[in-house]
């Protein structure tokens, strides 16, 4: 993760989430794989966080659909990022394991990966990320655990 997250750390997980401007968030890692990929953050907060990504032919198959392996990063890097939202101060995140289900093909528009909690612990945290076309049909779910290291 971008070092420069680290001022985005609540100084305690227990208190009200201090609001991240989506854009910045998008600019800070815009030197990285996300903004390789062309990845915007459109909402954020404690418990869940959005982003998008426009289908464009460099993130294709060649039959015309989305990569899975494009999914899988997009997911991995919004459940990983809403990880880093919610560390203590000083903390960093890996992802131990992370497991895509595929349900449709994605192959044009805007696909939206939304990151919700389904636990926060001490030591690890577990985030859900599905991965939806403009219709809004399921592309892809992600469940993926986050280590925390102090």
């Amino acid at each position: 993760m971008d070092e420069d997250l680290t001022s985005f750390h609540l100084a305690n997980p227990k208190e009200a989430f201090v609001t991240v401007d989506p854009a910045e968030l998008t600019e800070r890692q815009r030197a990285y794989l996300p903004g390789l990929l062309g990845m915007r953050y459109t909402e954020t907060s404690r418990d869940r966080l959005v982003a998008e990504l426009t289908i464009r032919d460099d993130l294709r198959t060649l039959g015309g659909a989305l990569h899975g392996g494009t999914i899988m990063a997009f997911a991995d890097t919004v459940g990983a990022t809403a990880t880093f939202l919610n560390l203590p101060p000083g903390a960093s995140t890996t992802t131990i394991e992370s497991k895509t289900n595929f349900f449709a093909a994605g192959r044009e528009g805007v696909v939206r990966a939304e990151a919700t909690p389904l636990h926060r612990g001490r030591t690890t945290m577990v985030w859900q990320t599905r991965v939806t076309d403009a219709a809004g049909r399921l592309l892809a779910q992600t469940i993926q655990t986050q280590m925390v290291l102090t």
